[in-house]
């Protein structure tokens, strides 16, 4: 199909300018975007009790008020996926009619699972699972097997469909755009069917600004989760300090890096990492089963998924719901969580798929990765079901009800054979997943800031490599987890709008498309 409403040669303002002896592709976005997240640094820095005190409050102001948005925006983006799947709009090709996939299916599965999840699952794995053994939703016995299964389910239901189609519509709105209409992979170019040709103007600004604050504060949340297991397994390990200066040096040490992957372009350093990390979790994952309660793990995983589609209608429900705690602490805050990676984990999504048709996209993306979270959470969540119930082990749900969610993993490790083998082998998990989300983010930041140019001078992608691991830090020392939470929260919350306009937008266009083909 010929491109529709190409952009102007100049159409977001760019120059080249030589700053410091580098090259930089100065756009409205980049400058604004790079000055207030500096600002934004320092001022976390400078300020570290205020910045504490401003963090909190957001956190609890926007969970309080904002928990029906947040939910009725994810139910909408589910809806939307399914839709789009079974209906005829599921035939249409990213790229046309004759556009062949550039990435196998195992090696696409991968890039996008490490991207999308990877440090999560290292810190919740166990930790969640655990939490809700002892505090279940929706009115469940507490420390019972029936909070058991609703552990596993309700975990599943944190990182399965709903987020995935959060990641999904960002990715196809993305994919179709520029493989079909001929625009540039940026976020703008998905409301070029609102705004016309003034998206590459103003409006269009804004919305990619929105979008480069929402991934970089996503993803510092997860860089900033996954520092602190790494350094509470130092320290559990090997006694090495878990204090903030630790983990400071530690997101300094990751950054650099990453910045080598980053060097090396998406082919090389995150498609080798993603492949490398996939088999590292895989076999991290067979080790527990098999050295674990293995019979118990595979039922408790089957009960989990019966668990998970009978209560995914009561859990994406917020009215009347007494659980108040899991409904706000949890739920709303994952969801902000998800909609704050969106732009960097979806238009990375789109930057692999091309030549997949919409139906394969959405059923490929929703349901795998679905399932491999469902079998990790069974099988880490499961087995320390099985210590605090069966054993009488209280070493993982001591430390989770203490709040010590970090060190839960190492905990439940601590009971299997070869302790410190596995523990070191889920650190260096944790370690290459850091690398791959600050690979990756990094280079997609840098794609939106440049508008759309995937060929932006190398000094840029250092640049948000280097602010991605500052932003993080700031927010450590300037609130510690709450901070982390607040972030996401604050950030996705702009990005949620955003993403339901490009729900709307895809499915005109994906419409249009239909009707133009014979």
């Amino acid at each position: 199909m010929s491109a529709a409403g190409a952009p102007p040669q100049s159409h977001d303002g760019a120059q080249y300018r030589r700053l410091f002896g580098l090259d930089i592709h100065l756009t409205p976005v980049f400058v604004i975007s790079s000055i207030t997240i500096v600002a934004f640094v320092l001022g976390a820095l400078v300020f570290r009790e205020a910045a504490t005190g401003v963090f909190k409050d957001t956190r609890e102001w926007l969970t309080t008020n904002l928990d029906w948005f947040f939910m009725s925006a994810a139910n909408l983006v589910v809806l939307f996926c399914l839709y789009v799947a079974v209906s005829p709009l599921g035939r249409v090709r990213l790229g046309g009619a004759d556009a062949k996939p550039e990435y196998t299916n195992t090696t696409w599965l991968a890039m996008l699972f490490a991207a999308g999840v990877g440090i999560g699952l290292l810190f919740f794995g166990v930790a969640e699972p655990v939490y809700y053994l002892k505090n279940p939703p929706l009115g469940i016995p507490s420390g019972t097997e029936a909070a058991a299964i609703a552990g596993i389910a309700a975990t599943t239901f944190h990182w399965g469909l709903h987020g995935w189609a959060i990641y999904g519509v960002v990715g196809l709105a993305l994919g179709y755009f520029a493989y079909n209409r001929g625009l540039p992979l940026t976020i703008r170019s998905a409301f070029h069917p609102l705004f016309g040709d003034r998206v590459w103007g103003w409006p269009g600004h804004v919305i990619d600004t929105f979008a480069i604050f929402a991934g970089l504060f996503g993803l510092a949340t997860s860089l900033g989760l996954g520092v602190q297991q790494v350094t509470s397994g130092f320290n559990y390990l090997f006694d090495i300090p878990a204090g903030v200066s630790t983990m400071v040096v530690m997101i300094l040490a990751i950054t650099a890096i990453a910045l080598i992957s980053v060097l090396t372009g998406i082919d090389v350093g995150i498609k080798r990492l993603s492949q490398f990390n996939v088999i590292l979790a895989l076999m991290l994952l067979l080790a527990v089963i098999l050295l674990g309660p293995t019979g118990y793990v595979l039922r408790g995983i089957a009960q989990g998924l019966g668990g998970y589609l009978v209560r995914i209608g009561p859990l994406s429900n917020w009215i009347g719901r007494e659980d108040t705690g899991f409904l706000r602490d949890w739920t709303t805050f994952y969801w902000a969580w998800w909609f704050a990676w969106a732009p960097f984990v979806g238009t990375f999504i789109a930057r692999i798929s091309k030549g997949r048709t919409v139906r394969e996209f959405v059923v490929f993306v929703l349901l795998m990765p679905t399932i491999l979270c469902l079998l990790w959470f069974g099988v880490f969540g499961g087995t320390a079901f099985h210590q605090h119930l069966v054993e009488g082990y209280a070493g993982v749900t001591g430390n989770v009800e203490a709040w010590n969610l970090e060190i839960a993993l190492f905990k439940m490790l601590d009971r299997l054979p070869a302790p410190v083998l596995l523990s070191s082998v889920a650190m260096l998990l944790t370690i290459v997943f850091f690398v791959t989300s600050s690979d990756s983010g990094s280079l997609i930041i840098d794609t939106i800031a440049a508008g759309g140019r995937i060929d932006a001078p190398v000094a840029q992608r250092v640049f948000w490599c280097t602010i991605e691991g500052l932003v993080a830090i700031a927010l450590l020392l300037g609130g510690g987890l709450e901070a982390l939470q607040a972030a996401s929260l604050a950030t996705g919350l702009p990005f949620a709008v955003v993403l339901l306009g490009m729900a709307f937008c895809v499915w005109r266009g994906l419409r249009a498309e239909v009707r133009e083909s014979p």
